[in-house]
């Protein structure tokens, strides 16, 4: 357990988390402009993309939240649940901060 407390595998974990969830965000961004697939706005959509990276936002959680590593990978474990269970409200640019923080907390 002790190595989980170590900064450097906490840097790692944030920066795959973050690299999967701008990998997904993007992808879905594009799958919405070709198709005409019917995708519901939700609570969780801003109405423009917030300016912090994905990387940094999961860093300021950390930082301020005290989470543990555990922690970010059960939030994605849930938002990989959601997705699955709501497929009309993809993980977009214009949610994937909102729908974290919540994941997380």
């Amino acid at each position: 357990m002790a190595e989980l407390e170590n900064p450097s595998v906490m840097s790692k974990l944030i920066a795959f988390l973050s690299s999967l969830l701008e990998r997904v965000a993007e992808s879905n961004d594009l799958t919405r402009r070709v198709t005409t697939q019917s995708q519901r706005v939700s609570v969780f959509h801003g109405l423009s993309r917030p300016t912090i990276t994905i990387q940094s936002y999961l860093q300021r959680i950390f930082k301020y939240a005290n989470c543990s590593p555990s922690c970010f990978v059960v939030a994605y474990v849930y938002l990989d649940r959601f997705t699955h269970r709501q497929p009309s409200l993809p993980i977009k640019s214009f949610n994937v901060h909102r729908l974290l923080i919540t994941s997380v907390m």
